[in-house]
């Protein structure tokens, strides 16, 4: 049973580093680079993590801005060849590591600002928000329909839902698709995770908040297998100076927030 299990975790590895050495999509133009990183508002203060070194473009703006960069790069080829290219850089640390094994930060501030493959975007983020000594800034370069569902645009999912507790998501740059090479299929946007110094709420209330959001997505807020009656709902939204959440079909974060809380202290 062992050999089985060792057997299916290297297939798994091998799959996983085809993938990733396939799913580069560099930028390379050099103003553009700058201009995303100042919005990053990077400088000599910042310890930076990257995710995917690629070419070195990025990695080598970031070392001119910030004070010491970690680029990680799983790609056996890109990491030799950026290790030769930037090999002159003193505050920059190449890692030849898949990032879902990397071990972030225990103590310490630290940024991460990246260009990701797109394949692997929801367990990277998983990985950066959830971590013990979260980033106070995460900058993304994601596939725009999976930015769109990470910040509830349109309509709100349990992701966003349930990330927005410690983190203000925002799309703050939107790509070309000719800005890539080779340019993807799909198009692109750069997201800032900001880091809340207080969450909306405890970590035990975080936990009910799980179950409320889940319960509420599968089922509805109000109604026979909803946590709240209509009447409920109606009385802390108005209350709260928010719009009724059940007459468009639309709840935001905020009306969750307000429901959540009625939920938990009515109860």
């Amino acid at each position: 049973m062992r050999a089985i299990m060792q057997k299916g975790k290297n297939r798994y590895m091998r799959t996983h580093k085809t993938q990733l050495s396939d799913a580069q999509n560099f930028i390379t133009d050099k103003k553009l680079i700058q201009r995303i990183i100042r919005l990053g508002g990077i400088d000599k203060e910042d310890t930076v993590i990257e995710i995917g070194t690629g070419k070195g473009h990025l990695t080598e703006e970031l070392c001119r801005r910030g004070g010491f960069v970690y680029s990680i790069e799983l790609d056996r080829k890109l990491y030799e060849s950026t290790c030769g290219k930037l090999s002159q850089l003193s505050n920059l640390k190449l890692i030849h590591k898949d990032f879902l094994r990397y071990a972030l930060p225990e103590e310490g501030a630290y940024k991460v600002f990246s260009n990701i493959p797109y394949f692997i975007t929801t367990p990277i983020i998983e990985k950066l928000t959830n971590a013990p000594n979260p980033a106070t800034d995460i900058w993304l370069i994601m596939e725009k329909g999976a930015a769109k569902r990470f910040l509830g645009i349109g309509k709100e999912t349990e992701k966003s839902l349930l990330l927005k507790v410690h983190w203000e998501p925002e799309i703050r740059y939107y790509f070309r698709r000719e800005d890539f090479h080779p340019m993807p299929s799909v198009d692109s946007v750069l997201v800032h995770f900001s880091r809340k110094e207080v969450p909306d709420l405890t970590g035990k209330e975080y936990a009910a908040f799980q179950g409320f959001v889940k319960n509420g997505m599968k089922y509805g807020i109000c109604g026979r297998q909803g946590m709240l009656t209509k009447h409920q709902a109606a009385v802390a939204l108005k209350r709260a100076g928010l719009p009724q959440a059940h007459r468009d079909g639309v709840t935001l974060y905020i009306q969750w927030l307000c429901l959540f809380r009625c939920w938990q202290y009515g109860r």
